[in-house]
């Protein structure tokens, strides 16, 4: 089946490439959003984003195809309810910090192409030190479909609006890997977790026993929030939670500036 579902995707890295330079006069343009999508900060412009695949602050180390704007969308009744979330995070003096939302298919193909490509890279090595990076599939850490292109889906975090997040990702510093201890590893201004958002290692399953009483508190408290608007959080990573139910077909639209 992966061997299938991967040969779909190459055919569709060879369309794609097509349909990107036909399209590139009009690309930066904004377009309007498909029925029952959003741009999350038309309904809670106070939730933190931080979109990762928008830049180079992730594995790839780059941009992913479908990109063209760091801006989190998804199905309106998910935004509502991340908008009751961080209702109830505001008193504590806290806030969500959406990391990636809904994902195009051709950004999911580009992470296929990316981790069948044989390149180790400095960026890849932080994200997943363990292993190399042709792994992540088998271990479950990325598929070939993913809920993320519903809109449905959401990676994100928990900041504590009273600490000094201040410190931003500098590109040129050597930074520990995303197991390390939170001063080592890149900062991404939000609460200790335990690891770095995107982390392919067991010390990011969500039950994981190798981290600290205080890091796994703030991980109860996102799947407290979350599982209380009918979330469902992804064993294997303490930051990707789903709507059961508001998914459907997958999208390929780009994500482009808001009007």
């Amino acid at each position: 089946m992966i061997g299938k579902n991967l040969a779909r995707v190459e055919r569709w890295l060879g369309l794609a490439a097509i349909c990107a330079m036909c399209c590139l006069p009009v690309a930066s343009q904004a377009q309007k959003l498909p029925a029952g999508f959003v741009y999350l900060r038309d309904i809670d412009p106070t939730i933190l984003q931080d979109m990762r695949y928008a830049g180079s602050n992730n594995f790839v180390g780059r941009p992913l195809w479908g990109y063209e704007a760091a801006e989190c969308v998804v199905k309106r009744e998910v935004g509502a309810l991340l908008k009751s979330v961080q209702e109830e995070l505001a008193p504590q003096k806290l806030s969500l910090k959406m990391f990636d939302c809904y994902r195009p298919t051709r950004a999911v193909a580009d992470m296929v192409a990316w981790s069948r490509d044989g390149k180790e890279t400095v960026a890849s090595k932080r994200y997943n030190p363990a292993f190399a990076k042709a792994d992540l599939f088998r271990l479950g850490y990325i598929a070939t479909r993913s809920g993320h292109s519903t809109g449905a889906a959401l990676d994100l975090s928990l900041v504590d609006l009273k600490a000094d997040n201040s410190a931003t990702f500098d590109p040129a510093k050597d930074y520990g890997d995303c197991t390390a201890n939170a001063g080592l590893r890149a900062p991404d201004g939000s609460v200790d977790m335990g690891t770095g958002y995107d982390c392919a290692d067991v010390k990011s399953h969500t039950a994981a026993k190798s981290i600290t009483a205080a890091q796994r508190r703030w991980r109860e408290t996102l799947l407290l929030v979350m599982a209380r608007r009918g979330f469902v959080n992804y064993s294997k990573e303490w930051w990707h939670f789903s709507l059961p139910g508001a998914g459907g077909q997958a999208y390929d639209f780009p994500i482009t500036p808001r009007k």
